[in-house]
């Protein structure tokens, strides 16, 4: 498990810098500090600040460096006031995001991520987007992100609202899109509550945890899909472009796609009989445990945590349940690594008897919440997104 703070002595050493610097970082906020476990008076230093720190030092000095490193997990390239992830949890416009999927519906956090507040759910109750007759009933009913990405395309074509890129405006079509999206999932128009929506057409009695699953997956800050829609609202193309734009990304293994790797890995647990030794066959055989484990969470995903443990309450005796519990406790004693959101959704998905493209499709809606947020932050700010490239070709003769 990584450790999250650091000596004073150790932080000075990684930084080159003598001890009234760092108290002076301190002071200004750049590192925060907390007392000791074990009660003695020297402090200690919290790690990602301090690493924060040493990159940004390290790109001032090297910049090809810096260059290569940027975009690989490295330092925050665009400011947002959407989602603070911590170590321990995440936060929509500073609420606890676990918190509200246990208190608040996917409407109104939607709003809150467009509007900072989530009283303004009201701008749901509009007309829904015209498709053209029948368009619903021929989309691929397994497919739910192609089938997004056709409706999008219908959809946007009568929507000559969508390019009022006004806040207000944007948080409007924002509102009608994921409308639109959800009536692929169900296949029919929706007025309800879109979890309530899910629920019917799923056959599904607890649409509290669809609802759940919806918040928890709503925003992540700049993720790949994110960060592409991101790109695409710097254009100033409409939400339609930017919701496309962002299920182009999700689409892939490393990202939502990862989904269909954790049932897979789920088919085979389920078959059998020592669910550690099949684990443990895997990591010799180097194929990874997909579902486990994630960079931002050295300590767990308090997504999944929070979904998994709405389920538990909620299905007690769910046999899927059962199943990833003795899962994730092999996985512990084999490599130390907690649930992340992929595996909760697999998991709730497996345990309500859902279709095999809900996890993804769950993934894929509440996400274009998120979308649409980082859209409208994008379209204030007035600017194009577009890096550099460090040429490392053939030179010209």
């Amino acid at each position: 498990m990584a450790r999250r703070t650091m000596t004073a002595k150790e932080v000075t050493a990684l930084l080159g810098i003598n001890p009234a610097t760092l108290y002076s970082y301190v002071s200004r906020g750049l590192i925060r500090s907390e007392p000791a476990a074990d009660g003695k008076r020297a402090r200690r230093y919290v790690a990602e600040d301090v690493q924060r720190l040493a990159e940004r030092k390290a790109q001032r000095r090297n910049p090809d460096q810096a260059a290569r490193a940027a975009l690989d997990w490295g330092v925050p390239v665009l400011e947002s006031a959407l989602t603070l992830i911590t170590e321990r949890a995440v936060y929509y416009r500073g609420q606890d995001a676990a918190l509200l999927a246990r208190t608040h519906t996917f409407e109104q956090v939607a709003a809150l991520l467009w509007t900072d507040s989530a009283a303004e759910a009201t701008i749901f109750n509009q007309p829904a987007v015209a498709l053209p007759d029948d368009a619903l009933a021929t989309l691929p009913p397994d497919a739910p992100l192609t089938a997004m990405q056709i409706a999008l395309a219908l959809g946007a074509l009568g929507d000559v609202q969508a390019y009022d890129l006004s806040p207000l405006g944007a948080a409007r079509t924002g509102a009608r899109l994921v409308r639109l999206l959800s009536s692929v999932l169900t296949r029919q128009p929706t007025d309800a509550n879109i979890n309530e929506a899910l629920a019917a057409a799923w056959t599904c009695d607890a649409p509290h945890l669809l609802n759940a699953a919806l918040i928890l997956s709503a925003d992540h800050e700049l993720n790949a899909s994110a960060f592409a829609a991101r790109i695409v609202a710097s254009t100033d193309a409409t939400p339609y472009a930017v919701v496309q734009g962002g299920l182009a990304a999700l689409s892939g293994f490393k990202h939502g796609g990862m989904t269909l790797r954790v049932a897979a890995l789920l088919r085979e647990l389920g078959g059998a009989r020592d669910v550690e030794r099949v684990l443990r066959a895997r990591l010799q055989r180097g194929d990874g445990l997909p579902g486990f484990g994630h960079r931002l969470y050295p300590n767990g995903d308090p997504r999944a945590a929070a979904l998994l443990d709405l389920a538990r309450v909620a299905l007690p005796d769910s046999p899927a349940l059962d199943l990833t519990a003795r899962a994730t406790q092999a996985v512990r004693t084999l490599t130390g690594d907690s649930p992340n959101i992929d595996f909760a959704l697999v998991t709730l998905a497996q345990a309500l008897k859902l279709p095999d493209h809900a996890p993804l499709a769950l993934f894929a809606l509440g996400r274009s919440a998120g979308w649409i947020a980082h859209a409208i932050e994008q379209y204030e700010l007035q600017k194009l997104i577009r890096p550099r490239a460090r040429y490392i070709g053939r030179q010209p003769v």
